[in-house]
């Protein structure tokens, strides 16, 4: 076991006249890189200027794209092995004003990625990628590592149609060593690859890069945990920005500087010489036995305590050797400290922690009060974004005021949401009822039970949660909530196709592992109107736990109810939208507006059909589904899930009662078993097999007319 320690800067030197004094910098030259030839209007105009000032580099961004002459000879990290530290900086300075310029005109996530910057290329300079494993956390500031190993050219085509994913992904490039989109798995991840290196006898570095935010959740501190014991060597990157809920706020201010006594003793730490001598020291104690080593090691840890940070005790009895807190915007200090770290001969995992600024070096996104997190197209002079305007909200913003309205009426009414108040709406109930919304953190499975126990005392809970994030607390869902039947009300957001976040965050299982519990009662709706009906119907159930699905995106204008305050539905009852006849399709969910499209087109082909709204999976409202099947020859169920959810409920009904014995043909149509890549909502459905097109084209071939189906497909 390696030695259990920590080296923690302060953020003001205490020995001022340590510091070396500065030079005089008001006669040095500026170093300028123009984006192209032209006279000094046209750069004024219309060009982006990068700049060394000061000891410190400076971008002015006027909107077209930056000259970038040294990122321009870097390829892979490969080429960036022989630059000084000065050519780093500027490399750095050139990747910051390219990402700015590149995401402002694909969108994407843009602060995550600035505040890597100068992390990126130092990890990049130091280790040797892919050899060197280093694992990404979430993934939405990969930017700059994608740029840096081969994919430059191909960043316009980020988070697009068949273009590069947003997050890491294995399949996309040997630098992508763990994929990622979900929170908090690069520690275990890291481990793992650490302890195969091990039983391998191989000699790569392993480098985990996670976030403050990452760090809430429970499956880090399990990693850590795990990598104390095992004692494997394993760097572990603490990017700390301060934000640790999504999109970001900026309540903590910028990042305190770091002072140079606290750079001096930071490589005095990282040094050889000084981990060999510990680690000798620490040898000899375990020889003699008794209490020795112990008293070694408490002695060690409380000497240095003086200079102590608060917090990096809980690494240091986690196992984790402690380094920090270091400058994370300085190639300085990165570059000497992972050169260190990378030779030390000692075994076991280290844990740096850096601090970083989101957003840095874009004003617009400094100042944001989102930090610019998730954007989409904008203007890199003032940071505006180009935002399309539609006239009706996204679902997302009518489910939080519909809940609104609810906790107006029923002060019981309380909602939790996991670091994710913009993405869920609750940002809203919060700034509405400071006192009953709660944000636990990165931490799913700490929601669920949260909100368990909130309704044993009699509170009425609404825990919202991406569909593909309660993935991660669905043992807590099964075991504290539904075996229980707590009153629990899960509203499940980014339920279906997810657009350009693609596959991590596709929200194609909820029906299937929340349909399958006993007691829940499982609802999605149409349209925005009966979203909100179903938030009241949620409030309204107090026996049992519930929960509903909608998706990402707008709503379909539909006429909404008075205020935003819904009207408890009959629990299992589903409604008729249009008549027509032999062939009658029952959507569930939103994807009901495909069907209501694909009857409106097989008009045009002389072919009347049945369109229906499920309304609920369970309870299913058997009733309707019967008289669908006796009243039809054709049966087709449609849903944006994967097998084994509503369709798999209708057949198992209609098996059950003998239904399937007689002539009904039934068809399901769901999610393809495989995994749909980013892109485009529009692209995404029709690879899906789930557009109105499609659904029109099995209408017609099950009603034998396989070749005017052809003119659908």
């Amino acid at each position: 076991m390696a030695v259990s320690g920590s080296l923690v800067i302060p953020n003001q030197s205490p020995v001022q006249f340590l510091k070396p004094k500065r030079p005089n910098l008001r006669c040095k030259k500026h170093f300028c890189l123009k984006a192209s030839a032209g006279n000094l209007q046209d750069d004024q105009e219309g060009k982006m200027w990068i700049r060394k000032e000061n000891d410190s580099w400076k971008i002015d961004f006027y909107g077209k794209k930056p000259a970038t002459p040294l990122l321009d000879t870097i390829n892979y990290p490969v080429h960036m092995k022989n630059l000084s530290t000065t050519e780093l900086e500027q490399l750095a300075a050139e990747l910051r004003a390219d990402i700015v310029h590149t995401v402002s005109e694909t969108g994407g996530h843009l602060s995550s990625s600035l505040g890597v910057v100068e992390l990126t290329v130092a990890l990049h300079h130091v280790f040797d990628a892919p050899e060197d494993k280093i694992i990404w956390d979430v993934g939405h500031q990969a930017y700059p590592h994608k740029i840096l190993t081969g994919r430059r050219s191909r960043m316009h085509t980020i988070r697009k149609t068949s273009g590069l994913a947003g997050f890491p992904k294995r399949d996309e490039s040997v630098y992508d060593a763990f994929g990622a989109g979900h929170s908090s798995t690069s520690i275990s991840a890291g481990l793992g690859m650490a302890v195969a290196r091990d039983i391998l006898k191989k000699k790569n570095n392993v480098i985990s890069v996670i976030g403050d935010g990452a760090m809430t959740a429970g499956l880090a501190y399990e990693a850590m945990n795990n990598a104390g014991f095992l004692d494997s060597n394993l760097i572990v990157v603490l990017n700390d920005n301060k934000q640790v809920s999504l999109p970001t706020a900026t309540l903590d201010g910028p990042a305190i500087p770091v002072g140079a006594l606290s750079k001096v003793l930071t490589k005095i730490q990282a040094s050889t010489k000084f981990r060999k001598l510990r680690e000798t020291a620490k040898g000899l104690t375990k020889q003699f036995g008794g209490d020795t080593h112990e008293i070694a090691a408490k002695v060690d840890e409380y000497a240095r305590g003086m200079i102590s940070a608060s917090g990096s005790t809980l690494f240091e009895e986690l196992g984790l050797y402690y380094i920090g807190p270091v400058d994370g915007h300085s190639i300085e200090d990165l570059v000497p400290m992972f050169e260190k770290v990378k030779a030390m001969p000692a075994p076991g995992p280290v844990l740096i922690h850096i601090v970083t600024e989101k957003g840095k070096g874009y004003p617009p996104a400094e100042a944001a009060a989102d930090k610019m997190h998730g954007v989409v197209r904008f203007d890199t002079k003032t940071g505006k974004q180009v935002k399309s305007k539609s006239s009706t909200l996204s679902y997302t913003q009518y489910f939080a005021e519909s809940l609104i309205k609810e906790a107006e009426a029923d002060d019981k009414i309380v909602a939790i949401h996991a670091a994710m108040g913009g993405g869920t709406g609750l940002n809203f109930f919060q700034k509405r009822f400071p006192d009953r919304c709660f944000d636990v953190g990165i931490a799913e499975q700490h929601a669920v039970t949260f909100a368990a126990g909130l309704a044993t005392e009699g509170l009425k809970p609404f825990c919202a949660i991406y569909s593909s994030f309660l993935q991660r607390g669905y043992d807590q869902v099964v075991h504290d909530v539904d075996l229980q039947r707590l009153p629990v009300r899960f509203a499940m957001d980014r339920a279906g196709l997810v657009g350009a976040d693609g596959p991590t965050h596709c929200g194609a299982f909820d029906i299937t592992y929340m349909a399958c519990l006993p007691n829940m009662v499982v609802m999605a709706p149409s349209d925005e109107a009966e979203l909100m009906h179903m938030v009241a119907t949620a409030a309204a159930i107090d026996d049992r736990p519930s929960c509903f699905r909608f998706p990402r995106g707008n709503g379909t204008g539909v006429v909404l109810p008075p205020s935003y305050k819904g009207t408890p539905l009959e629990i299992g009852r589903g409604r008729i939208i249009m008549e027509g006849n032999r062939v009658a399709i029952l959507g569930y969910g939103t994807i009901v507006q495909q069907c209501i499209e694909a009857a409106h087109m097989l008009r045009s082909q002389d072919t009347y059909v049945t369109v229906a709204d499920a309304r609920f999976c369970k309870p299913l409202d058997r009733d309707l589904v019967k008289q669908l099947a006796n009243e039809h020859e054709i049966l087709i169920t449609v849903e944006e899930g994967s097998i084994g959810g509503f369709g798999s409920h209708v057949s198992h009904f209609l098996s059950l009662t003998g239904i399937l014995d007689g002539s009904l043909k039934l068809r399901a149509m769901v999610l393809p078993d495989r995994y749909i890549d980013h892109g485009s909502p529009q692209d995404q459905i029709e690879e899906a097999g789930l557009s109105s097109r499609h659904i029109s084209a099995t209408v017609l071939s099950m009603l034998g007319r396989s070749k005017e189906a052809l003119q659908f497909k």
